[in-house]
Formats: structure tokens, sequence, C-alpha cells
């Protein structure tokens, strides 16, 4: 058996690479078996606290079972109780994430399996500690992506004619259900008023020819409420090989007109009437277009306001807004 020089690539880059594998480690694991001559190597990933351990291997697997080992000292078969000399593993443990390598060699010599384990041991806690930052930003990105879903946040990237070169999943699922845009031919993104297309078509085209230009706002559907920002790409390395040069931030509320005036009432005790009241304001309405909007005088409207300030704590209409559109109601 050869051990390798740990500064080939036989078996570190593998390692280190193999996070980013599906299954992990496969390429390493195989790597490791042909340079130990092994019957079987497996790694053990175990998350504390959940109780899901998950078995990586490659040949004949032996489940060792959980057993105190001192963190990165590699032990025999014999010192674990398994009744295979042959056998050789080392436990590392990384914020809440443990993993455990086995390497069962009947015809290699025990000592030099040992070595080359030793050997790895600083490179497998490396390759851990890259593995548990991945689990914890996995994490916190589905966190982030539960809350974009819940607000109907989605973006959709176009090249300089409109057509759809990269969107995400939110996105997608505005685009199948929502009328005010769609996918139309050659992927084209397609609003479906015609001096919103117009409009959209001249920003990207703008957009194409000057990165630093200003994004722009464009109200889609007031029931339910659809806005889209465009936005150039401005930095060359993110547009990708299809050359995006714009990008379409689209907000689409889940919600009728209806629902969110039953929600404001249960959120601020607001009557029906100043939740109706409430929710043009918060859409840029002022006083007067409200009141003609509801069927009430002006000085009625005044009233209502000032009882809906009162109860969302708002200082105004600026406040209104954001006490409303960037509260928990988003997320409704």
């Amino acid at each position: 058996m050869r051990i390798p020089n740990l500064g080939e690539t036989d078996l570190l880059v593998p390692l280190h690479s193999g996070v980013f594998e599906q299954p992990m480690w496969q390429t390493f694991l195989r790597q490791l078996r042909r340079v130990c001559e092994a019957q079987g190597v497996s790694i053990r990933l175990e998350s504390v606290g959940e109780g899901g351990d998950v078995t990586l291997a490659v040949g004949d697997t032996f489940a060792l079972a959980k057993a105190d080992m001192r963190e990165g000292r590699v032990y025999s078969g014999e010192e674990l109780g398994t009744g295979h000399a042959s056998l050789r593993a080392v436990r590392l443990g990384n914020e809440g994430l443990a993993l455990t390598l086995v390497v069962l060699s009947p015809g290699a010599p025990g000592a030099e399996i040992a070595s080359l384990i030793s050997a790895l041991v600083p490179h497998l806690r490396v390759a851990l500690q890259v593995l548990a930052s991945l689990e914890r930003e996995r994490s916190r990105a589905s966190v982030s992506a539960e809350a974009f879903r819940r607000m109907n946040f989605g973006w959709i990237a176009l090249d300089e004619r409109c057509r759809i070169v990269d969107l995400d999943a939110q996105a997608e699922r505005l685009l199948a259900r929502s009328g005010a845009l769609r996918r139309g031919p050659y992927d084209r993104l397609v609003p479906a008023l015609p001096a919103i297309d117009r409009q959209l078509t001249a920003l990207v085209k703008a957009m194409a020819g000057d990165r630093r230009h200003r994004p722009r706002a464009i109200n889609l559907s007031q029931d339910p409420w659809t806005d889209i920002l465009v936005a150039p790409v401005r930095i060359e390395a993110l547009a990708g090989k299809d050359k995006a040069v714009a990008v379409v931030y689209l907000r689409g509320d889940r919600s009728s007109s209806a629902d969110r005036h039953e929600q404001l009432v249960d959120v601020f005790d607001l009557t029906p009437a100043e939740a109706r009241l409430a929710w043009s304001l918060a859409q840029g309405l002022s006083i007067a277009q409200a009141a003609k909007a509801h069927g009430l005088t002006v000085e009625t409207a005044r009233y209502y306001s000032k009882k809906i300030y009162a109860k969302t704590g708002a200082r105004g209409q600026v406040d209104l807004v954001r006490n409303i559109l960037t509260g928990v109601l988003a997320l409704a």
C-alpha cells in the first residue's frame, strides 16, 4: 500500500470539493478506498439535536456503534470493541455537526492506515467546518426564501429584448397565476397592458445602453396590488452568458382588497369603514380621492383618518403606508 503525499490531489481535492457533490464525498471515499486497498470506507454525519444521521459509503459498510471517542484520535476496531482488528476510525465534531470516518482494510497494515487518517484529520476538520457553515447558510436562506414567498416577492432577469434569461421559483409562480404579467413567445416578458409593455421595453433598452440608469417602479395592478421595480444589472460578471441587462423585482399581493380590509380590522381593531379607507390611503390615494372612492364626504374621511392614525400609531400618511405595507400584513 502506498500512502500518498498529502500535497497531491489524490485525496485532498476530493475531500474539500466533496461537500458540493451529490451524494457528498463520493470521489473522496472512492479514492480513499483505493489508496487504502480497503474493503469499505464510510463517513457518518450526525446532526446534534435532530437525530437524523446520514451514512455515506463506498464498498462494504460496517455499522459502527456510537462510542465515546476522543475528538481527532484514531481508534482501532479492537479499542472500539468491534472485533475487527483491521478497522480504523476517527470522530470529529463542529458546531452541532459530527463526522465519523471508518476504514475497514483487512489486507493493509493497520499502522499505515492510522497514520494516513491522522494526516487527514486537519483536513477533515476544515471540510466539516465548511459543511457546517453551508448548513447554517442553507437554513438562513430557507428562512429568507419563506419570507420572500409569503411576501410574494420574486425576480426576473431580462436581456435587451425583454426575454427571460433567469428567474426564481417565486417569480415563476407569480407568472403562472398573475394576469398582469405573462411569459410570451420566445420567452419574452409581456405585461398585460400595452402601455406598460412599451414602457418596460423602453426601460430595458435604455438600461442595456447605460448600466447606471436609475431603477424605475411600475404599478401593474391595483386589485390585487402588483408592482415591479426594473433595475439595471450593474456588474458585467453577474450578467451571465445570456447577457442579462436588467432585473425585474416583482411583488404581487396574494390578497384582494376585501381580504386586506378584514386583516386591517383584525390587526389594528379598525371598523370595516375605517379599514377600507386605511387601505386606500396606504395605496397612495389622497383623502379626497379615497373619500370619493368610498362614497364619503371629505369631512367624514378626515374624521376616519384621525381615528385610523390613532389606532395604527401613524403620524401621517407616510407612516400609515409604512405601518401597513411593511408590517406583518406583508406576510399574510
